[in-house]
């Protein structure tokens, strides 16, 4: 196994998603959740649980709201926190939300992007030595089908995933390589949905079809690595990390309900991680994972335990992104959504550790090997409040 680049195994993300959707308009939930100004409390009360990397983003909306003008008055602060509070920073180019005269399906979509993340790796490089951390573009999958087939996200493409996906991924190397340019330390973990869909037995015929589509959660990574559609200029110099996000939804029967841990048709996650890292040979981070409210210790406890099997049958798997790590809005109803290691009172101000999921976070990383005792340990369960 190779030394893992990470502060810490187990990482905290925040939701960061700024996408445009038609009933609602843009969502910004950094701002609504006020982790644009709290950013510095966020980040220490992760690291009192020895949690010292976190996934956060960058809102090109608010950056790039003139046309080839960067405003980083949004981002410098967030930064800042980060180094003031030695953090360390997967930072979220695009989660999934662009200017709003941007179009994915235009043809100055990679150049635009391209350009934007050249300069917020300039201004990163400025402030630090430490080598950065980007994801690009968050769940190329997942945005295609939504943003590109289904019509629910911006740009509203309908039956046009596959034109998208094209799009996205020339656009993520493109700025994979300008990055390199400016920071040639910097690493990368491309994070995108792992699924299993299983044939429905009154439908044995589909069971081809739907292994097919199974199989499709692989096309993105395929087309950074140049094995698929090398005419996008993909190499496997583009596949750095590998994020494999995990939730209870990504297993379902063809067209039909969600196969949970129990179900005859479920597949384990750890020989879904051994499908992702038999296929790639690259180091794997479980980037996003985690239950609400009162599921949450468990659901980590099972992922954790799925990590140890995966490990135990030689995946070089570097770490655990608990996502999202803070309390946020539901997308559709601006509901509270109790979720993660930092619970928020009604108003989005005052924050503090959720104990019982502290609690299952501590405990599962001393069952990992080489973390107990280590300097990345996760400590005592901390009751700040701030």
């Amino acid at each position: 196994m190779s030394p893992s680049p990470f502060k810490s195994f187990f990482s905290g993300g925040f939701e960061c998603a700024s996408h445009r959707r038609h009933h609602i308009g843009r969502l910004d939930v950094i701002q609504a959740t006020h982790h644009d100004t709290h950013a510095a409390q966020d980040y220490r009360l992760l690291s009192e649980l020895g949690v010292r990397t976190v996934r956060d983003g960058l809102r090109w909306h608010l950056i790039e709201s003139t046309p080839g003008h960067y405003d980083w008055s949004s981002f410098l602060p967030m930064l800042q926190a980060a180094l003031e509070t030695k953090t360390q920073v997967i930072w979220d180019l695009c989660h999934w939300g662009v200017p709003d005269d941007v179009n994915p399906f235009a043809a100055d979509f990679v150049n635009r992007f391209e350009l934007y993340a050249s300069a917020a790796a300039k201004v990163i490089q400025d402030h630090t030595d430490e080598a950065p951390f980007f994801c690009p573009i968050n769940e190329i999958s997942f945005w295609s089908l939504m943003g590109g087939q289904r019509g629910h996200f911006y740009p509203y493409g309908k039956r046009r995933g596959g034109e998208l996906k094209r799009q996205l991924v020339q656009a993520s190397i493109a700025a994979t390589h300008a990055i390199r340019r400016v920071a040639p330390n910097a690493r990368f973990v491309q994070c995108e949905p792992i699924i299993h869909i299983s044939p429905s037995f009154r439908n044995p015929e589909t069971a081809e079809a739907v292994r097919a589509y199974t199989l499709a959660q692989f096309e993105s990574w395929d087309m950074l690595s140049g094995r698929l559609a090398p005419e996008l200029g993909g190499n496997e110099s583009c596949l750095d990390i590998i994020g494999c996000n995990y939730y209870w939804n990504n297993q379902w029967v063809h067209r039909s309900h969600a196969t949970p841990i129990g179900h005859l048709q479920h597949r384990s996650l750890h020989k879904m991680l051994m499908d992702v890292y038999s296929r790639y040979s690259r180091p794997l981070l479980i980037s996003e994972t985690g239950a609400e409210s009162d599921s949450g210790p468990g659901w980590l406890g099972m992922i954790c335990s799925e990590a140890r099997l995966a490990i135990r049958n030689g995946v070089d798997l570097k770490g655990v992104c608990i996502y999202p790590v803070m309390d946020y809005p539901g997308w559709d109803n601006n509901r509270h959504c109790p979720c993660g290691l930092i619970e928020l009172d009604e108003a989005w101000s005052g924050r503090s550790i959720r104990s019982d999921l502290a609690e299952e976070l501590v405990l599962q990383d001393h069952l990992f090997p080489g973390t107990e005792g280590s300097d990345n340990a996760a400590r005592p369960v901390a009751t700040t409040r701030v």
